[in-house]
């Protein structure tokens, strides 16, 4: 396993610890409320260290030499289920709506379908443009998510909440958007191969 490969499976790790830490306050009992105000800067390190797990694998792989089929693949499957986890999250706690959450999901089923498509054509599919940018607009919808999450938990004002959470749908609409262009944009690749 490569360096890249090895920085990658840390986001393999971190997105159930974060499903856990998240959902934590909410199996609470008395034992558990004074857990909730911990929970706050756990989930963002969590969420940070992620991200720049993100970052990094990357630039390990081609610093080193070690693009790699398996990582063109491992990398996108790792971003994938780390994100789908913080959405999951937030969907349940009522940040951000269930529908669009199913199109996100729908949308990287339909990707992963493709990749092996093109896997049984002796072609790594890796991540494109499109579905990079689509991974930064995730990232912000997450980052806004989270805020509003940790405003909640941490008792801040109302108005504050509701500005964070509906930042954070905005923010969701929008990267669903680009993840359907993204998703014709694989499946424009895929038919070039046919």
């Amino acid at each position: 396993m490569t360096l890249a490969n090895k920085i990658t499976s840390v986001r393999l790790i971190l997105a159930p610890l974060f499903f856990v830490v998240y959902l934590l306050p909410q199996f609470s009992s008395k034992l558990f409320e004074s857990l909730t105000l911990w929970t706050v800067p756990v989930l963002w390190i969590i969420f940070i260290v992620s991200e720049i797990t993100d970052f990094l694998d990357g630039m390990a792989a081609r610093k080193r030499g070690e693009v790699s089929d398996i990582g063109k693949l491992y990398d996108p499957f790792a971003d994938t289920l780390t994100q789908l986890t913080y959405f999951f999250c937030f969907v349940i706690d009522g940040i951000l709506p269930a529908l669009l959450f199913l199109l996100v999901l729908y949308r990287e089923f339909g990707i992963l379908f493709i990749r092996n498509l093109m896997l049984r054509k002796g072609i790594a599919m890796g991540a494109r443009m499109g579905g990079k940018i689509k991974t930064v607009t995730y990232i912000l919808a997450g980052s806004c998510a989270l805020l509003a999450s940790s405003v909640r938990r941490l008792g801040l004002d109302n108005s504050l909440y509701r500005i964070t959470s509906i930042t954070a749908c905005v923010i969701f609409l929008i990267s669903v958007i680009l993840a359907a262009y993204s998703f014709l944009d694989y499946v424009s690749v895929y038919r070039k191969h046919e």
